[in-house]
C-alpha cells in the first residue's frame, strides 16, 4: 500500500519506518529541511533503540523515502497519516495550528480518493475540523475519508510497541476506510478496536490520563508509606498482583514527564471543562505530580542542610531510559528549582546531554559518567533508571563525594547495603 507520513518526529518516523518494514511503500514528509537532510544523509534526528538500523534496511530496499515536498507525497499515496506536533498552550489546550496547516495542504493537492488519518494526539472533535477544513479548501472534487488512529508508542520501546501492540484503535465513519485500515494493520495480527472518530480521539487522552492517575496514586501512597515506616515497593507489589489493577505504572518515583502524559493530561482537563464537566480527579492527579517534585527538593534540603553553594549530582536527564527526550522531564524541573535556591549542578545522561545543553546552556556542569558527577558532590540524585546506573561501584562513589548522600528517585538501589556502607540513603516511599 502507498502511504505518506506527514511529520518525522517520534511518532511519524517510527510509524513510517515500521509500515515500510511491513512491506508498504512509505514517504515520510516534513517541512523541516534540516531534519530531512539528516535522514537522507543516513542519520537520525532522534534517539530510539533500533530505529536507525530499521530505517537503513528499508531505505536500501526502496520502501522508505524522505522529502520536504509534502504536496507530491500526498498525491503519490492513498493513506495520509498526520503526525505533526500538538503542543500545549498556556491554558492547557492543544495547539492544533500544525494540524490545520497540514489539512489545508492536503486539501490543495488531493488528486484522487484519500484517507486522512489523525495519528497525532488531538482533542475530541478535531476530526470534524479536519473534514471542514479540507472541504473548504479542496481544489478538486475527489472523495476522501477522515479517520483517527491514535498511537500508543512508548519512547525507548517504540518499535516493539508498534509491531506487537496491545490493540490497534481505528476511528472511522465509512466501511471503505475501515477495510483499508484493517488491511494495513492486518500483518500485525493484533486486536483491532473499531469505533467512530470521536471515540478513538477520546480513547487516546483517556488512556494516558488513566496511566498518569496510576502514577500519581502510587506516588501519593508513597508518602503514606514514608510516614508510617512501610516500604512502597512491597505495597506496590501487593496491590499490583491484583489482576484487576496489575503492576504497570505502579512504581513510585519523582513524577511523570515526557511529551505525552503532562500535555495530554492538561488537554483532557481542558477538553472536559470546555464540554461543561470539571474533571477534578485529573486536576488532583496533576497536582500530586507537581507536589512530588516539591517533596524531593525538601528531602535534599533536609539532607544537606542549606542548598546555597551545595553541589548536587544528577544521574539521568531524560524523562525515562532509552530515549534522549527531555520534554517535561522531572530532572530539568528539579534542576531549575535547585539552581533557583543557589545549588550547583553536576549531571550526566547517556543520551540526553546534547538536548539538555540546548535547553540549559552553561547553567550546569556536564560530566563524563556517574563517577564524574559524584566528584565533590554533597548529594547525588538518581532521576532516570538507565541500565548503566544500576551497577555502581559504591565505594568509589563514596570516596569521590563531599557528603555521602544518595537520593534514589526510582527506588532501584539496595537501601540496606548503602546504609551499611555509611551512605545517607533516601528513596521514595521507603522508611
Amino acid at each position: 500500500m502507498n502511504l505518506t507520513i506527514i511529520g518525522t518526529g517520534y511518532v511519524g518516523l517510527v510509524t513510517g519506518t515500521c509500515f515500510a518494514d511491513l512491506g508498504n511503500e512509505v514517504i515520510c514528509a516534513d517541512n523541516d529541511e534540516k531534519k530531512i537532510k539528516v535522514l537522507n544523509d543516513g542519520g537520525i534526528p532522534i534517539y530510539e533503540p533500533g530505529l536507525e538500523e530499521l530505517i537503513k534496511k528499508n531505505r536500501e530496499k526502496g520502501r522508505l523515502s524522505f522529502t520536504t515536498d509534502i504536496e507530491e507525497a500526498v498525491k503519490a499515496s492513498t493513506v495520509i497519516f498526520i503526525c505533526v506536533g500538538t503542543p500545549p498552550r498556556e491554558d492547557g489546550s492543544a495547539d492544533l495550528t500544525a494540524i490545520e496547516k497540514v489539512s489545508k495542504v492536503i486539501a490543495g493537492c488531493m488528486n484522487s480518493y484519500k484517507i486522512i488519518v489523525e495519528k497525532s494526539t488531538v482533542p475530541v472533535e478535531t476530526g470534524e475540523w479536519v473534514r471542514k477544513t479540507i472541504n473548504m479548501f479542496k481544489e478538486h472534487s475527489g472523495d476522501f475519508d477522515i479517520a483517527s488512529n491514535p498511537e500508543f508508542l512508548r519512547e525507548g520501546s517504540a518499535i516493539e510497541d508498534f509491531m506487537k501492540p496491545d490493540r490497534v484503535v481505528v476511528g472511522v465513519e465509512s466501511e471503505r476506510a475501515e477495510e483499508i485500515l484493517k488491511e494495513l494493520y492486518g500483518p500485525l495480527k493484533s486486536k483491532i478496536v473499531v469505533t467512530d472518530i470521536k471515540g478513538a480521539e477520546i480513547i487516546k487522552h483517556a488512556s494516558n490520563s488513566f496511566l498518569a492517575t496510576k502514577i500519581s496514586f502510587i506516588n501519593a501512597l508513597s508518602n503514606i508509606c514514608e510516614r508510617t515506616g512501610s516500604d512502597i515497593n512491597a505495597v506496590a507489589e501487593g496491590v499490583g498482583m491484583d489482576s484487576r489493577i496489575n503492576t504497570h505504572f505502579l512504581k513510585a518515583g519523582v513524577g511523570f514527564g515526557g511529551s505525552c502524559f503532562p500535555k495530554d493530561l492538561k488537554a483532557f482537563i481542558h477538553i472536559s471543562e470546555t464540554l461543561g464537566y470539571p474533571f477534578n480527579m485529573l486536576k488532583e492527579v496533576e497536582k500530586i505530580n507537581e507536589m512530588q517534585k516539591d517533596l524531593l527538593i525538601k528531602k535534599i534540603s533536609d539532607a544537606v542542610w542549606n542548598l546555597p553553594d551545595k553541589v548536587i549530582g544528577i544521574w539521568g536527564l531524560a524523562f525515562k531510559p532509552n530515549t534522549d527526550d527531555i520534554r517535561s522531564a522531572p530532572a530539568l524541573d528539579i534542576i531549575g528549582r535547585l539552581i533557583d535556591q543557589g545549588a550547583k549542578i553536576r549531571a550526566f545522561d547517556p543520551a540526553a546531554m546534547e538536548n539538555t545543553k540546548a535547553e540549559l546552556g552553561e547553567k550546569i556542569t556536564y560530566c563524563q559518567d556517574v563517577y564524574d558527577v559524584a566528584k565533590g558532590s554533597d548529594c547525588v540524585i538518581l532521576m532516570t533508571e538507565w541500565n548503566e546506573f544500576k551497577e555502581i561501584d559504591w565505594q568509589r562513589v563514596k570516596d569521590l563525594m563531599k557528603q555521602p548522600v544518595v537520593l534514589d528517585g526510582r527506588n532501584i538501589y539496595d537501601s540496606n547495603k548503602l546504609k551499611k556502607m555509611g551512605f545517607n540513603y533516601m528513596g521514595i516511599g521507603r522508611s
